[in-house]
């Protein structure tokens, strides 16, 4: 299995998602179900994908995840 954690791309998808949270913290409480949610796991999902692909036996899937 690769380790994900050395990947610049996750890095730097990681520090997106932080970025994005303390980002959307100034945004009106009445977005928390709209546009924060859908903004939040948009981001979250890039370095989820990274890892999930990670963790393929083959460089084809991993590449599908990526």
């Amino acid at each position: 299995m690769r380790n994900f954690r050395k990947y610049d791309v996750w890095i730097d998808g990681m520090e997106l998602v932080n970025n994005i949270y303390n980002f959307v913290e100034k945004f009106p409480k009445d977005e928390r179900y709209g546009l924060i949610s859908q903004m939040t796991r948009s981001a979250v999902s890039i370095p989820s994908n990274i890892a999930e692909g990670a963790s393929r036996n083959s460089e084809k899937d991993f590449g599908r995840f990526l």
